[in-house]
């Protein structure tokens, strides 16, 4: 998105913040308590399947994975699958396929499925897979050659062990917003797209510059999108009716405008691929 010379001077020269405050949140009451369970479940499966594709969300390639799925796969040919890559910033890409060929991951194929961009990858390289394995010679996901799906559901690690990664999987929709709190999410997106000189939301909501403080970019956000509400407020001469911005509404629009990509593309794991890793959970 482009910005205007002065702004994009303005939000050069600021100060913004360098963490961001991960103290009293309780990272596992966000996610769901049967993740263990759904990972044997489908470990008591591997028997019927010849290749794994792993899916995960192209703005978090690293963050996204779990820890323990690499290890429950034992041998099975695995292709990992990086989709919504148009909301990714891939400028990093390379470092990416570093990361991951270092993780024991080789075959890698970043796609679009709303636009079929290199979806039509897949086949051919799961076919090469499952051709090229020993152990693993029977057909499978289409008709020339037949292949079998088997779909399971998204199964993350049963422990989140970084409050930070946690704020990451919860932007991209991985669990419900209100378990982490709307404001919340919106915040650690601010800090994360001033932190990256991502200014994208100060065109998009027509601001007039970047700003750190996430309550001042709610107001106005609510402001612009007339997402007020009046609230009584008590003084010494009785009850007197005030208009006050709705910062969750104005925190909601916020989340979805990234998720949908109109604030440019973003990578979330960027911290991870320059060598800065997410702070670990309070004890």
């Amino acid at each position: 998105m482009r910005l205007s010379a002065g702004v994009l001077c303005r939000a050069a020269g600021a100060a913004w913040r360098e963490n961001f405050p991960l103290h009293g949140r309780d990272v596992a009451r966000w996610f769901p308590g049967h993740m263990a369970k759904g990972l044997k479940k489908m470990q008591s499966c591997l028997k019927l399947v010849d290749c794994v594709i792993e899916v995960h969300d192209a703005r978090i390639p690293l963050s996204g994975r779990n820890p323990l799925f690499q290890e429950t796969l034992g041998l099975k040919p695995h292709l990992l699958v990086l989709n919504k890559m148009d909301l990714a910033d891939l400028t990093e890409q390379q470092k990416i396929m570093q990361h991951l060929e270092g993780e024991g991951l080789k075959n890698v194929i970043f796609t679009n499925c709303v636009k079929d961009e290199n979806v039509k990858q897949v086949i051919p390289v799961v076919t090469e897979l499952i051709g090229s394995s020993c152990r693993y010679h029977r057909g499978e996901v289409c008709e020339q050659p037949l292949v079998f799906l088997l779909d399971t559901p998204g199964v993350l690690a049963p422990r989140i062990e970084s409050v930070e990664t946690g704020l990451k999987l919860a932007l991209c929709g991985t669990v419900l917003d209100h378990l982490v709190g709307e404001e919340t999410m919106a915040d650690y997106l601010l800090y994360t797209l001033n932190r990256h000189r991502l200014f994208g939301y100060v065109q998009h909501y027509g601001l007039g510059a970047a700003c750190d403080d996430i309550e001042r970019v709610l107001k106005s956000v609510a402001v612009k999108l007339g997402k007020t509400q009046k609230v009584k407020v008590l003084t010494g001469t009785g009850d007197v009716n005030v208009i006050q911005p709705n910062y969750p509404e104005a925190a909601r629009d916020f989340l979805r405008t990234f998720r949908r990509g109109q604030l440019g593309p973003v990578m979330l794991d960027l911290d991870v691929l320059r060598g800065h890793p997410t702070a670990k959970t309070d004890p």
